[in-house]
């Protein structure tokens, strides 16, 4: 079988709290691990999207309109639908503990400071509009 959940696939979350959500695949577990005994991965996703940034905005209104919040979390692969859509960000430090970034809490909230750096400077260069805005459905 052709895996094609890799990391950098865009995909949306259908279950959970973070229903509807868009998040990128940071590291994927195919055989599972012995709390989780089936296929998940590792997603960082937005949990609040950028507002609408208009050319008239001044400089400090701009950068606080294009913040996101981040969410770091361990789905299993029945949850997340994936899209067409990758994005070429390094996550490599948010996953370099594996699912041991999510063991504590100190860990998690440096994991998602992290990621939300990485996701805030993809959406400043303008880069994968689609993955920045609400899905209405």
């Amino acid at each position: 079988m052709v895996k094609f959940l890799k990391p950098g696939k865009a995909v949306i979350l259908l279950q959970g709290r973070f229903a509807g959500r868009k998040a990128v695949i940071v590291r994927v577990f195919e055989e599972g691990t012995r709390d989780r005994p089936y296929g998940h991965c590792l997603v960082a996703g937005l949990a609040k999207y950028p507002k609408k940034v208009i050319r008239k905005d001044s400089a400090k209104k701009t950068a606080k309109k294009s913040r996101v919040k981040c969410f770091l979390k361990l789905v299993n692969f029945t949850h997340i639908m994936p899209t067409r859509y990758t994005l070429d960000v390094d996550f490599k430090d948010v996953a370099s503990g594996g699912p041991d970034a999510l063991a504590t809490r100190d860990k998690k909230v440096a994991s998602c400071k992290a990621a939300k750096a990485r996701l805030e400077e993809r959406f400043k260069t303008g880069k994968n509009r689609w993955f920045f805005t609400k899905l209405r459905f």
